[in-house]
């Protein structure tokens, strides 16, 4: 929900991955495995929906001329996610905030989808592995620190 709505920024992603890692590591209800693919296939299509909700929905919200929304502010995201929207896509999974933002400019400013999709699936991959082992490899430290009390 985080991914995939920009209106979701508030949603705690990376302490969530942590602690489902942790989880994991706890427990054997939780497999670990079955918890990346899950969470990397959410996080892809997360990130394809907000895509499309930029694509179809910043134009009509951009086109007209208010105090925030600016025609030319199109014009300049269009531009920056040229230069450097690939970075961007996969930099913004790591930045909370970011990370529900980034994906609607990319699609309000026109990034081609198959570069988008390419740096969507590589930052998904690289985001949900990290934060997930992270978790995992804290939990495991956790419950054998317990064993020895």
């Amino acid at each position: 929900a985080e991914t995939g709505s920009v209106f979701m920024f508030f949603l705690p992603g990376d302490s969530l991955l942590i602690a489902i890692g942790a989880m994991c590591s706890t427990t054997e209800l939780i497999h670990l495995h079955y918890m990346c693919i899950m969470l990397f296939i959410a996080s892809v299509l997360g990130y394809s929906v907000n895509y499309y909700t930029g694509r179809l929905l910043g134009l009509k919200y951009f086109s007209q001329h208010t105090r925030w929304f600016k025609p030319e502010y199109v014009l300049k995201t269009t531009q920056y996610f040229e230069k450097h929207g690939g970075k961007t896509i996969l930099m913004a999974r790591f930045i909370p905030f970011v990370r529900s933002f980034a994906p609607f400019a990319a699609g309000s400013g026109y990034m081609r989808y198959p570069i988008f999709m390419f740096y969507n699936v590589l930052g998904g991959w690289i985001w949900i592995a990290l934060l997930l082992g992270v978790g995992y490899g804290m939990g495991n430290l956790l419950s054998n620190f317990l064993d020895y009390f």
